[in-house]
């Protein structure tokens, strides 16, 4: 029977769930014996020049080995994100202008950790405020310049050379346009940013490191510290979460370095909570304007997406994104014209980065608002708008207007799936009830349908399976696991291949001497690339091992199949354990899969909701979905994936955003201000099955991580939106809070009153 498609537990959580994981800050290892701890002082301010620093008092301090500030680092400035204005390089302590809350200025290295904070206390810095910039209609316009020498705030772009047609909607009966925000979230992970580090006898630097992706991060820090790759050896420890956020290093990783190597002695550090609300990098933060065109019978002829997207205050991994937000636009839609541009700018704000989809909830929540509101222009229903458009199975493989190669798609089954699962003719029948009766709690029904892309940019991944002559196994891979179960996942492609046990299979991942190649995770792309790079491995190893039985049982090799863990002819009694073959000679294969292109998983989502709308209170009552990934591997991993993005997109919609005020101060740096759920706050969600496989690998499977992400944000808007639409309420900004859903309601009926 093949394990695969079975419902196999997690063989993570006894660990997790008894002694707990081991992070970055949690090491032992003798290496970081005697290690300094390193605190960071941290602008108060979010735009000002640094006058004067003095640090002579904080240097007395109690276990203070050394203070240093960015005068005494002999590294050059770094560009965080080689297609930015080259001239937007961020200092490893600057000393002459700050432009964030919480950039650092000045490392304190004491003996011990609880000594950091107080001797970081005395250590004075004079600054003379300047103007901070957050509003990126504000940054725009180049009156207040955070790099002066520059010019501009503009970082990059995407279509800006294009002028976009002013004939794009002649053809259209029927032309809406909105400003939409889709507002900047915080990662919020389990486990904030850390790093340890120690230079050895041999010149070579270690660096533990809470990381999605272990190589990458080793040759950023490398890049960064003037050193070859191969002087650096980065080891992944367990990590509490990365959605994103964790892509690479951080600059504070390659500073950790440069001071161990300074002091000669190990550093450790580990940031607070606070520190990480305001200094790990954030997503989305984009500002979309949004015109659709068609005509009353539901048909869209043409759709525009004008984006402007904030990078902070040094541009990072964010300022790529919003050419997926571009390539994505059209999203499940047969749209005849469609045009998009995007510029990047900076503002006195924490740099923003990847965050769960990067750039393509963007889109999905950009067309999906544009469809509500087309929709609602010309008094059709919004699920039926959606039918009238979507992109049809025959039409697959295709490439879309942004530009993206769509594999395979079956997106009016999804809608169907859903809708006819949330019964929605009787949800629409009640909301009218309600209505006409006037009710306080009234009925939201929000549907979309969305598509994204996974595995985006990096195709390629590296496998290592091993048969040992004690019949375990080892699996090296060159992702990165930080929740999603890659040590029960890849031990059952080994598995279904050898016919050993998983118990008997051990995964690796996250050790740069150990897989010197590899990708990591980010994009949904570990069982698409690293999954498929595993299943070719072990595939290749049997292959291997039949040749070598062949000689040993004196048989032709076509007659040999491999059957729990043994080589045998078929039909006979006769056979050699593949333990026995790597006791003779090593059992071993090094295997690379390169898909040569991304995967479009797609889906469906039918958002209930109830408003109180004396109180402007929103509570998700059900979400229906489907999320089709193709052929499921394990449903259990699966099933966790959905969960948790379908988690965070109702989060999304309802409660998170980081806030900061006009003089750039954050609002939102604690848990105590900065919302989001628990289980207790949710519903349990409907999962509904669908797999269409596409042709890039022969797995047939696409990503799943961030598709729950996608589809539920809008979804969920919708619902809140259509709940008080009747009350003259065309669109509301995410998070939908109770306030913002109140102000439109109030807002509706002085508009009514005139």
């Amino acid at each position: 029977m093949s394990i695969m498609g079975t419902r196999v537990v997690r063989r993570e959580d006894p660990l997790f769930l008894s002694r707990g994981a081991t992070y970055t800050d949690d090491l032992t290892d003798e290496r970081l014996t005697g290690a300094l701890h390193l605190t960071l002082v941290r602008s108060p301010l979010a735009h000002a020049r640094i006058t004067a620093i003095d640090v002579e008092e904080a240097r007395s301090a109690p276990g203070v080995v050394a203070v240093i500030t960015g005068a005494e680092i002999d590294l050059a400035p770094a560009l965080l994100f080689g297609g930015a204005n080259k001239g937007m390089v961020r200092s490893w302590l600057p000393t002459d202008k700050v432009r964030f809350v919480g950039e650092p200025v000045v490392a304190v290295l004491t003996e011990e950790a609880y000594q950091g904070q107080d001797a970081a206390d005395l250590v004075e810095i004079d600054y003379d405020p300047l103007p901070a910039v957050i509003d990126l209609k504000a940054a725009a316009s180049d009156e207040v310049l955070l790099f002066e020498e520059v010019g501009t705030n503009t970082s990059n772009g995407f279509g800006l050379k294009d002028e976009f047609d002013e004939h794009l909607f002649d053809d259209c009966e029927v032309v809406v346009t909105k400003e939409i925000v889709n507002q900047r979230l915080a990662a919020a992970s389990l486990e904030t940013r850390a790093a340890s580090a120690v230079w050895g006898e041999d010149g070579r630097l270690t660096l533990w490191c809470s990381t999605q992706a272990a190589q990458s991060a080793r040759d950023e820090v490398a890049g960064w510290l003037g050193v070859d790759a191969a002087q650096v050896h980065v080891i992944t420890p367990d990590v509490g979460g990365g959605f994103g956020a964790k892509i690479g290093a951080d600059p504070e990783f390659a500073l950790v370095g440069w001071l161990a190597k300074h002091t000669g002695r190990p550093v450790r550090w580990n940031e607070t909570r606070s520190e990480n609300m305001t200094g790990m990098v954030q997503g989305r933060a984009q500002l979309q304007t949004v015109t659709i065109g068609g005509n009353r019978d539901g048909k869209v002829l043409a759709y525009r997406l004008d984006v402007l997207a904030d990078a902070g205050a040094y541009p990072r991994l964010g300022a790529v994104l919003p050419m997926f937000t571009r390539m994505m636009a059209p999203g499940v839609y047969d749209i005849p014209k469609v045009e998009s541009r995007a510029r990047v700018l900076v503002t006195t704000t924490t740099s923003t980065a990847a965050y769960r989809g990067a750039g393509r909830p963007e889109a999905t929540a950009a067309i999906e608002r544009s469809m509500d509101l087309f929709a609602a222009e010309i008094g059709m229903d919004p699920a039926e708008v959606r039918r009238r458009n979507l992109l049809r199975p025959e039409q697959f493989p295709l490439k879309t207007k942004g530009g993206a190669p769509y594999d395979s798609g079956e997106y009016e089954k999804a809608l169907d799936a859903v809708l006819d699962a949330a019964g929605y003719t009787g949800l629409r029948a009640e909301q009218q009830r309600r209505r006409d009766a006037g009710e306080v709690v009234q009925l939201g029904i929000g549907v979309s349908v969305f598509v994204e892309i996974t595995g985006g940019g990096a195709f390629s991944e590296d496998a290592s399976v091993e048969v040992h002559p004690d019949g375990t196994v080892t699996v090296l891979t060159g992702t990165s696991p930080h929740g999603q179960g890659h040590a029960t996942a890849w031990a059952m492609l080994a598995s279904e291949h050898l016919g050993i046990g998983i118990d008997r299979i051990t995964v690796l991942h996250g050790d740069t001497d150990l897989i010197p190649r590899g990708s990591g995770t980010m994009g949904s792309r570990s069982l698409q690339t690293g999954g498929v790079a595993v299943h070719q491995a072990a595939g290749e190893l049997v292959e291997l091992a039949k040749q070598r039985a062949a000689d040993v049982l004196e048989a032709n090799v076509d007659d040999l199949e491999v059957v729990d863990g043994s080589v045998n002819v078929r039909g006979t009694g006769q056979g050699v354990t593949l333990a026995a073959l790597a006791e003779k000679e090593r059992l071993q294969v090094d295997s690379n899969f390169d898909s040569g292109a991304p995967t479009f998983p797609f889906g469906a989502h039918v958002a209930v909701v109830e408003v109180d709308v004396e109180s402007g209170k929103a509570v998700v009552d059900r979400i229906v979905t489907v999320d089709d990934a193709g052929p499921v591997l394990n449903p259990l991993l699966c099933e966790g994936q959905r969960h948790g993005g379908i988690a965070q997109g109702i989060s999304q919609a309802l409660l998170e955003e980081v806030v900061f005020d006009a003089d750039g101060n954050p609002l939102t740096a604690t848990f105590a201000d900065y919302a989001f759920p628990s289980a207790a706050e949710l519903p349990s969600f409907t999962l509904l099955d669908m797999a269409t496989p596409t042709h890039l690998n022969p797995l047939g499977v696409k990503g799943i991580g961030e598709a729950g992400t996608i589809g539920a944000t809008p979804a969920v808007q919708s619902a809140v939106v259509d709940a008080v639409a009747h009350l003259g309420v065309r669109h509301i900004d995410m998070p939908t809070s109770p306030l913002r859903v109140w102000e439109a309601i109030n807002a509706a009926a002085s508009e009514g009153d005139k």
